[in-house]
């Protein structure tokens, strides 16, 4: 349970900090990140924070994470079991979450994720109904989808299940947050027309992260980081590295770091391919010691929201081969022809043997992405976005200029914002 004689209830409600609580199934990734940034923010801020995530998915390297970040969360962080697919098990679910936020006053409930958005809302729908009965104000409930049930296909049952509950859960949201435009396309195309407030708030780097990474001396040639999923292209990488080897007169070697369901299929693959003296697995590990371990990041995705390790790598100077899916583009910009399409094993064959060949490009080309990333990409103007959503939520602020899409084009020097629930 969360700590109720730590919540500032009894503070004065327009000076005293926000209690926050994040919601989320997986805490694999670049999913991560993101909510660790904001506890960390909201923690400097002096707000009351908590999470609640999936005791499933926590290996060993996110264990430690949450080690890390455990000084940031006043109430702390609780873990409970949650399934990937829709089953009975979400009713049980719903209620723990039901049950955990009765315990403390919760300002803001921010949920991030499919399933993180369906048991958070869920579980606050109740208990804003239980606050009117007792005359106490609403909480604040924000969502940020991640990509989540957005990456299935209309044409698919589970797609349309998924789809027709983010529909239903839009009324219990007070506002959107996205990590990329591509995701406000994407949700309108395949769920509908926005009926809520949203906002876009980029995933980014601090001041530190932009710091360049230069390769180890025994780097290998190709690197895949991340979740060890079909999705995000990992049997792709396979596939490119074992055209790239036929087609080299010199080896070509390459990592593939991190967890995964499909991570023992693809073991088993590079050994039936007898290509284990050319790619080696590794555990997770902090991302800036991935990038000293390669002279290039290998992002081969079949679909994404806005990927951290794009971000990340392009922040430190690591050259990079992408795909042109979700908001990659978006962080790209005006280079994004240098994007490659997406599940064509061949086409990163041919792009890895050409980097190969011409490493000074690359490199020259990660300098100026670097720029780009700089001035667009900072936690410093992520964080600020989101301060905005939490507070005009909380203050009920109308503000005069909104797109007729939903879109808030705040005034960056308003400052009509207060702590206060209403």
């Amino acid at each position: 349970m969360f700590q109720p004689n730590k919540s500032p209830s009894s503070l004065p409600e327009l000076e005293r900090p926000l209690v926050i609580i994040h919601c989320v199934r997986s805490i694999v990734g670049g999913i991560f990140k993101h909510i660790s940034d904001l506890v960390k923010h909201q923690s400097d801020q002096g707000h009351y924070v908590g999470l609640i995530y999936d005791s499933s998915t926590v290996g060993a390297f996110e264990e430690e994470r949450l080690e890390e970040l455990k000084p940031f969360m006043k109430l702390g962080a609780i873990k409970i079991p949650m399934g990937r697919n829709v089953s009975l098990n979400d009713i049980t679910v719903t209620k723990t979450v039901h049950g955990l936020l009765k315990t403390i006053n919760v300002d803001v409930l921010h949920c991030h994720g499919a399933k993180g958005g369906v048991y958070g809302r869920i579980a606050a729908i109740f208990i804003n109904r239980e606050r009117k009965r007792a005359g106490i104000p609403k909480l604040v409930t924000i969502y940020s989808p991640h990509g989540g049930s957005l990456h299935y296909s209309q044409r698919s049952l589970t797609g349309q299940i998924y789809f027709g509950v983010e529909r239903l859960m839009e009324r219990f949201t007070n506002e959107f947050i996205f990590v990329a435009g591509y995701e406000v396309e994407t949700y309108s195309r395949k769920i509908g027309k926005l009926r809520q407030p949203w906002s876009i708030a980029y995933n980014g780097l601090a001041t530190a992260e932009f710091a360049v990474v230069k390769p180890s001396k025994r780097a290998v040639d190709f690197v895949y980081a991340g979740h060890m999923r079909d999705l995000k292209g990992a049997d792709l990488f396979i596939d490119a590295i074992e055209i790239a080897n036929a087609r080299s007169q010199e080896p070509v070697h390459a990592l593939m770091i991190g967890e995964g369901e499909d991570l023992p299929r693809y073991k088993e693959d590079v050994k039936r391919r007898e290509l284990t003296d050319r790619i080696q697995f590794l555990p997770p590990m902090p991302i800036r010691d991935v990038f000293k371990r390669t002279r290039n990041l290998v992002v081969p995705s079949r679909a994404e929201a806005l990927p951290y390790i794009v971000v990340e790598a392009l922040g430190a100077r690591v050259p990079t081969l992408a795909t042109s899916v979700g908001g990659i583009p978006e962080i790209y910009g005006p280079y994004g022809h240098y994007l490659l399409p997406p599940g064509d094993a061949n086409f990163f064959a041919t792009a890895m043997l050409d980097r190969l060949s011409r490493p000074e490009k690359a490199s020259e080309l990660a300098g100026t992405l670097r720029q780009v990333v700089k001035q667009k990409f900072t936690v410093e103007g992520m964080c600020k976005k989101v301060d905005k959503v939490y507070l005009r939520n909380l203050a009920k602020i109308h503000l005069p200029e909104v797109d007729p899409s939903g879109y808030f084009n705040e005034d960056e020097d308003s400052k009509s914002a207060v702590y206060a629930n209403s």
